[in-house]
């Protein structure tokens, strides 16, 4: 299969990052790098999708990842995860004898070791370049449930129509379940044992990046990589209710401008030009920054919020940040000079953040050591919620009305023509309930 032939398959596919911002995979593939990543590292704690794909479908990675590497010239492809995962570094090594091109490389267990960038440095040894991706610097990263949902649309012509997602937290029963996109929260949670506290709230992803979802009825998306349920009042969750102008009160007031939340910044490590300390200090001031220069760092910012766990006084610069973006548009972001630092900060080394120490920061010890091991989700979704933008790209336009029948697998939205994007299919055998501007709902039939 050639790069172009791939790059078809997975477009028409649907596939996306599973987790992340869900950047299309196709466009991806367009590029020429001179390795492939496997991101096997499982960034956030408590979430085990990738470490347990790695290790119970390894054969199926290794035939995926050689696919990849021939298919768009690749020098190499290197299978990248915590060496703490010994049953799929096993398993990998295995299943790699013959393949020369490829090769497992194992990671510390630090925060954020699966953000790209910090991936990108950790196993090749080179800088992205602020405001870049790691193909700036010959790299392709893809995560090992991409890279199986690239294999599947490659070899199968499958599209993506379920999502591996760990469930875990104040549950009966921690488990990681293959669902169908589309099912609503509460449902996989229910699978779970159902939660162990009254009134629950979960973190749709991981503790530190996850979102907050209170109104549990929300569907999981392409992206989704895990659940993770706790008591309304859990600190985690009354962190991530904190709205911006709380944050920026307490900036005024707290704010003691030590610097910590810069010494531990992954991308300032990195020895990227990102000082959260200074925009926080515009924020202590009470200002938000964008009409400065200096604001246009904030797009250095990967919002993994370990800015926010190095505060003594509990401030998230990393949602000042994300603020900013928003307010400066994209044509600032691109505008960043693409500079590739010299070299790493000096203290690198010693900075990065061990995850036991995150896990009891965040009051997260009781749940760190469940296993949620990897089971069949029990019974059949009653409907499922497809949204029409479920990750980076333009909202998909529907190409079905209500009461059309529909079958797995079936393109049930389209990207719009010249848009980027990712189509979306059916879930499940079902009949098509409501047809609106956001979302399309199949019952089972």
């Amino acid at each position: 299969m050639n790069k172009e032939e791939l790059t078809a398959a997975v477009a028409s596919s649907g596939v996306v990052g599973a987790g992340g911002a869900g950047f299309p995979t196709a466009m991806k593939l367009a590029a020429s790098p001179e390795f492939v990543l496997v991101n096997g590292a499982e960034c956030e704690p408590l979430l085990k999708v990738d470490q347990q794909l790695a290790e119970a479908r390894a054969d199926e990675l290794a035939e995926a990842l050689d696919l990849v590497v021939r298919a768009l010239g690749a020098k190499a492809g290197i299978l990248a995860l915590k060496e703490k995962y010994h049953g799929a570094v096993e398993a990998l090594s295995r299943a790699i004898r013959g393949r020369p091109a490829l090769s497992v490389r194992t990671l510390g267990n630090y925060y954020p070791m699966g953000d790209e960038q910090v991936l990108v440095y950790e196993v090749l040894g080179r800088i992205v370049p602020e405001g870049g991706l790691p193909l700036a610097c010959g790299a392709l990263v893809l995560n090992v449930e991409t890279l199986l949902n690239v294999s599947a649309a490659a070899l199968r012509g499958a599209p993506v129509t379920h999502k591996y997602l760990t469930v875990t937290g104040a549950v009966a029963s921690p488990a990681t379940f293959r669902v169908p996109v589309g099912l609503p929260v509460a449902e996989a949670i229910a699978a779970a044992g159902g939660p162990t506290v009254p009134d629950p709230v979960a973190i749709n992803g991981g503790p530190m990046m996850g979102r907050l979802e209170e109104d549990l009825s929300v569907p999981v998306t392409k992206t989704s990589k895990g659940l993770i349920v706790l008591p309304r009042d859990h600190p985690r969750a009354v962190a991530k209710r904190r709205g911006l102008g709380q944050m920026m009160r307490l900036a005024k007031t707290a704010c003691c401008h030590c610097m910590f939340c810069t010494d531990l910044c992954p991308r300032y490590l990195l020895g990227h030009a990102l000082n959260p300390d200074k925009v926080m200090r515009l924020a202590s001031y009470g200002q938000t920054g964008e009409g400065t220069a200096r604001a246009g760092q904030v797009f250095l910012c990967c919002e993994c919020g370990l800015c926010e766990q190095a505060c003594v006084m509990g401030l998230q610069p990393w949602r000042l940040n994300r603020e900013l973006k928003g307010r400066l548009g994209p044509a600032v972001a691109k505008a960043l000079a693409k500079k590739t630092p010299a070299a790493v900060n000096r203290f690198r080394e010693m900075r990065r953040y061990p995850i036991p120490k995150l896990v009891q920061k965040l009051a997260l010890g009781p749940f760190e050591a469940l296993a949620a091991p990897l089971s069949d989700f029990p019974g059949q979704p009653r409907r499922v919620r497809l949204l029409l933008r479920q990750h980076l790209g333009a909202p998909c336009l529907p190409v079905v009305k209500e009461g059309a029948e529909v079958r797995l697998g079936d393109l049930v939205a389209r990207v719009p023509e010249g848009a980027t994007g990712a189509p979306v299919h059916a879930s499940l055998d079902g009949r098509v309930e409501t047809v609106d501007q956001d979302s399309i709902t199949v019952s089972a039939l």
